[in-house]
């Protein structure tokens, strides 16, 4: 009587290695020639777009930029076209030129931001300009220098007698302008307004 427990009978081993018989010369096949207009070196990424600057938002009734022009000695509140204000300026004691180490005296030209304020500094009430930027930074440091800092839109000291302005180029780098005026420059800006610094 037949087993009931009896195994199958093996698959030939003909019939097993068929498949990989097949798969492996296709696998093969599809690596011996590269597709035409291909390679297999890493392909460089692109360059990094750089990041997009947001504008300014114009805050009705303030300025959406400062602009400062060292050779007439004047410092421009604008919005849009328009000149809100006009102010008589006095620079670094060294005016001509970009700053571009610590203690030259020079006011910095270029694009910047006022990035934040202070009322209690040692001058009557002070803006910050955003001076250096990375590339003042990475210029200072090619020299071995530093770039220096800390300059600021600012009225007079505050323990000078008189808040008027004066009138000569007596700061260490930084824009001053009298109490009177300084206080209408805090009240049109805001922190983040672009300033442009010329020549």
């Amino acid at each position: 009587m037949p087993s009931i427990c009896r195994e199958p009978a093996a698959t030939p081993r003909s019939d097993r290695a068929q498949p990989c018989a097949l798969i492996i010369p296709a696998f093969l096949c599809a690596f011996s020639t590269a597709a035409p207009g291909m390679s297999y070196l890493p392909v460089a990424s692109p360059p990094t777009a750089p990041v997009a600057v947001q504008p300014h938002r114009t805050i009705p009734g303030k300025a959406d930029r400062v602009v400062v022009k060292k050779a007439e000695r004047r410092l421009y509140l604008m919005q849009g076209e328009e000149t809100l204000r006009i102010y008589a300026i006095a620079l670094g004691f060294q005016p001509v030129g970009h700053k571009t180490r610590e203690g030259d005296g020079r006011t910095p030209e270029g694009r910047y931001v006022l990035d934040r304020r202070n009322s209690r500094s040692r001058f009557y009430k002070a803006l910050h300009i955003s001076y250096p930027s990375s590339l003042d930074r990475w210029r200072a440091e090619l020299r071995g220098e530093s770039p220096g800092g800390m300059i600021l839109i600012h009225g007079q000291p505050s323990k000078k007698a008189s808040s008027m302005r004066t009138e000569h180029d007596w700061t260490l780098g930084c824009i001053a302008v009298s109490n009177r005026e300084i206080d209408e420059i805090w009240s049109l800006t805001a922190d983040g307004t672009p300033i442009e610094i010329l020549p």
